[in-house]
């Protein structure tokens, strides 16, 4: 879907392009049930709602201004299968369903306890990270490596057009680290 489908705000969205490969690499299913933690303006879950119409969606977002953008999309483009959870991660996961897929957008300083939280949940969660900045990179791996998990670790540069007067140019976005593991066979946590 193209970012300008989506009611924006000034909440952090997931780019169509990144959201492409992301969603590729969660590898859902009919029967999925996807965590979106750190849902922003909702473009995850409303991608993957509108894609997969069997599966079900919990937005996970604790800022008030996302939830009722989460709200507003989920609206528009008819995603009943999408249910808004307001609240922080990890604490507002304990009482769902247990996952078979989460996408990871942030997590506001708990990535450890939330990684923790899903794979308690679900030892064979299939789980997509999606991170900025190097502190965030550096965090993931030292998780990983704590754990002894391998993931596929994916950097998505996506530059788009743009016209100056007769001219078009290129405009680097944010470079974003795609990073997936888990699944069929589990993650194996140690």
């Amino acid at each position: 879907m193209r970012d300008e489908v989506f009611i924006r705000g000034a909440v952090p969205m997931t780019k169509s392009e990144v959201r492409a490969v992301s969603l590729s690499k969660l590898e859902l299913g009919q029967d999925s049930i996807l965590y979106d933690v750190g849902a922003g303006t909702g473009s995850v879950s409303v991608e993957a709602a509108s894609l997969i119409p069997t599966c079900r969606v919990y937005a996970i977002e604790k800022k008030p201004e996302a939830i009722e953008l989460i709200k507003l999309n989920k609206e528009k483009f008819s995603a009943d299968n999408i249910t808004v959870i307001e609240g922080s991660a990890p604490g507002a996961l304990f009482d769902l369903e247990a996952p078979t897929h989460v996408f990871i957008g942030g997590t506001s300083g708990t990535m450890g306890n939330v990684l923790q939280t899903v794979l308690d949940k679900n030892p064979e969660v299939r789980i997509v990270i999606n991170v900025l900045a190097l502190e965030s990179v550096s965090e993931v791996l030292s998780w990983l490596k704590k754990h002894s998990i391998e993931a596929e670790f994916v950097q998505v540069q996506v530059s788009k057009g743009k016209t100056a007067g007769p001219y078009h140019m290129m405009m680097g976005q944010n470079p974003v680290y795609v990073i997936s593991f888990g699944g069929e066979g589990g993650a194996a946590v140690e």
